[in-house]
């Protein structure tokens, strides 16, 4: 990986790790995702349609499908993370969820493509494990079987952290493929599929639209942040699929999860936060290691 994709997905990977704290700190539900993409839209809107006015004519039945997809692939990742931040601590949810997307993906090659898993892939097969240990409390998940909350929470944590981790995967090969192979643009094919998620989440605001209202007043400022800095970070990291190896972009940005493991356990004041820190080191080297065996 060159130099200047390496910048924009660390850049990426603290934008990336500062909105999800914003999105925990929101505690929302599938409104939130609402909210956020209607705002994505508005603040996006100039500059998706200015880029998009003579080439989104262009498009054909594949560009469209990848559009679509996207979105709705992207629901279902944002759905899952957002209830995981509900029911666990981020710094549990957000490594496991960024470590498993790259560690699905390979895996998914060697047993379905037949690709080879070297010595240093199963060393990084091995520091994956060993980060979701320290990641999920490590000693203190064992003593947490005497606290069944805790227990509760730590279980639900790893449970929607990993199903994040599919949606991570399977957006990924959809998005890397879209910019990669078809040459499309980064920021017409994230706001464009914005407005697939728009129209597959808007019925959660119509079908009770008082509740809606009460979320609105409570979480537009986390709303706003996160629809005006989120597209960003992925529109850095599509670029960077551009110019490097896709099987190298994506475990470069397991970064995150060290931004996280730290912010948020200083700013969310979420304990364990140095077992975390360890793991979100470990995940990070693990899926490297497996990336480049």
């Amino acid at each position: 990986m060159n130099a200047a994709s390496l910048g924009l997905v660390l850049l990426a990977g603290l934008i990336h790790a500062s909105w999800n704290i914003a999105a925990k700190k929101a505690g929302g539900d599938v409104r939130f995702a609402t909210f956020s993409s209607i705002l994505v839209t508005l603040i996006w809107g100039p500059l998706g349609l200015w880029l998009g006015w003579h080439v989104v004519p262009t498009w054909g039945l594949l560009e469209w499908g990848l559009v679509t997809a996207s979105g709705a692939v992207h629901v279902l990742y944002y759905i899952a993370l957002l209830r995981g931040y509900r029911k666990s601590d981020l710094t549990v949810v957000y490594p496991l969820a960024r470590g498993s997307g790259p560690l699905l993906t390979s895996l998914f090659a060697i047993v379905f493509f037949g690709e080879h898993l070297t010595l240093l892939g199963a060393v990084g097969i091995a520091g994956v494990v060993a980060g979701v240990f320290f990641i999920a409390g490590g000693r203190g998940m064992l003593r947490a079987a005497h606290d069944p909350a805790r227990h509760a929470a730590i279980k639900s944590g790893i449970k929607y952290g990993l199903l994040t981790g599919v949606f991570i995967a399977a957006y990924s090969v959809v998005d890397g493929y879209a910019v990669k192979f078809v040459a499309m643009s980064p920021i017409l094919l994230d706001y464009f599929g914005n407005l697939v998620r728009v129209a597959l989440l808007l019925p959660a605001i119509v079908r009770d639209r008082a509740t809606a209202r009460a979320h609105w007043r409570a979480q537009w400022k986390y709303a706003l942040l996160v629809a005006a800095v989120s597209p960003l970070a992925y529109v850095l990291v599509l670029y960077a699929m551009q110019m490097a190896p896709l099987s190298h972009v994506a475990p470069a940005r397991e970064i995150s999860m060290l931004f996280a493991a730290l912010l948020g356990g200083q700013l969310l004041g979420e304990r364990d936060r140095l077992a975390r820190i360890a793991g979100a080191v470990l995940i990070a080297a693990g899926v490297m290691a497996l990336a480049l065996g």
